[in-house]
């Protein structure tokens, strides 16, 4: 069964309004003037925000030895290391917003079930859920599930924390990408048990998709409130989908974990971002879910991106990451042609890569790319609807 959307972890109907606590980053003013938060509503910005999927560990030496004989699920139930990989890439890059430590797997580990993230290969789960009893067995995400979790986001953000004014990004895995792991049992190159779950069961796939959506928005709206300041939901694997599958057994789903922060986005200006890989056909669809950010992956030129998705969303993206391996003018020229692009589009603009950062890359690389990106200077607000330009802003 298919519940009306509101937000996760509530009774249905209409819950009142949640408003972030004081002392939240965004009550308090540390990152409400952030480039990030101000580019994803269209602002002028003084210069184009950047930040790297994946950039909380992969490439970085520091990385590496702090997590040296720590299992990956484990360290991302352990506060201090958490803290310090979330901040490692701030500190080197001077990325415009740290990405939260963790992975999309994480609250599914933490309501108990038996999966983990073999190097190498991603999660693996030891019994797949396909059947009427695996889907029953999911129940919500409870605060005290991922205590520890909110523990580090509290650290980061609090007043006098590592992360300053630099906002914190929280994330959750999208309903179909999750599936895909707890049906297949890890990863899939064709999702061959997912599909045929979702056409052969489509009432099963709606529940499980349903619970999943609403464990995701949940999680999503713990980071909000325990210190996150933006939040990005990955449909890593949505890409696998035809456009008429994705609308109809997806996009509500997309849609309720969005849905569970909107009393959030209304009241406090929190930006959700969505992303998918391979998702350059899905781009109007996904859009449609109503974020105020969609990302977009490498295979799709900004400005073509734009033409794809709702008036008023801004972009973000989509430097191929292996452009990063490339020779310096080669990286270059291709930051430059991602940055015009996205004048071109006309929309607000978070420069990032068009996925997640590849473990070879190295790290002064990534720190020129900012430095490059940051040095083309202040942007414009977007367009507003009709044609006249917005507020432009104190720059």
């Amino acid at each position: 069964m298919i519940h009306p959307a509101t937000p996760a972890g509530q009774p249905h109907g209409d819950p009142p309004p949640q408003l972030l606590p004081a002392g939240h980053p965004l009550v308090a003013g540390r990152t409400t003037q952030a480039p990030l938060l101000q580019a994803a509503a269209g602002r002028a910005v003084p210069h184009t925000p950047v930040w790297f999927m994946r950039q909380a560990g992969r490439s970085l030496p520091e990385y590496r030895r702090l997590r040296e004989g720590v299992a990956m699920l484990e360290a991302c139930f352990t506060p201090e290391l958490v803290v310090e990989i979330t901040h490692q890439p701030v500190r080197r890059h001077g990325v415009d917003a740290a990405i939260f430590f963790s992975d999309i797997v994480v609250p599914l580990r933490a309501l108990g079930l038996d999966l983990d993230i073999v190097p190498g290969v991603g999660p693996v789960v030891a019994e797949p859920i396909r059947d009427a009893a695996g889907v029953a067995a999911l129940r919500p995400l409870e605060a005290d599930d991922v205590a520890p979790v909110l523990e580090a986001v509290t650290l980061l953000t609090a007043e006098g924390g590592p992360l300053g004014a630099t906002p914190l990004i929280g994330f959750a895995g999208a309903p179909f990408t999750l599936a895909s792991y707890l049906i297949e049992g890890g990863p899939s190159r064709d999702h061959a048990r997912t599909k045929a779950l979702m056409y052969g069961e489509p009432a099963l796939w709606h529940d499980l998709a349903d619970r999943l959506a609403r464990i995701a928005g949940t999680f999503l709206r713990l980071q909000l409130l325990a210190g996150a300041s933006a939040v990005q939901l990955f449909d890593s694997w949505a890409g696998a989908l035809p456009a008429a599958d994705y609308e109809a057994l997806v996009l509500p789903h997309v849609r309720t974990a969005l849905d569970s922060v909107q009393d959030l986005v209304a009241a406090h200006g929190v930006p959700r971002i969505l992303f998918g890989v391979g998702t350059g056909e899905l781009l109007a669809t996904m859009s449609s879910a109503g974020s105020e950010v969609m990302g977009v992956d490498f295979r799709v030129p900004l400005d073509v991106a734009a033409e794809r998705v709702r008036p008023g969303a801004a972009l973000q993206g989509n430097l191929d990451p292996a452009v990063v391996m490339a020779p310096p003018a080669a990286v270059s020229a291709r930051v430059d042609a991602v940055l015009a692009a996205a004048r071109r589009a006309g929309r607000g603009h978070v420069f990032n890569l068009g996925h997640g950062v590849l473990p070879d890359s190295d790290p002064g690389v990534l720190t020129a790319i900012v430095e490059q990106v940051h040095a083309a200077g202040p942007v414009p607000a977007a367009p507003a609807d009709g044609g006249e330009q917005a507020d432009p802003g104190p720059w």
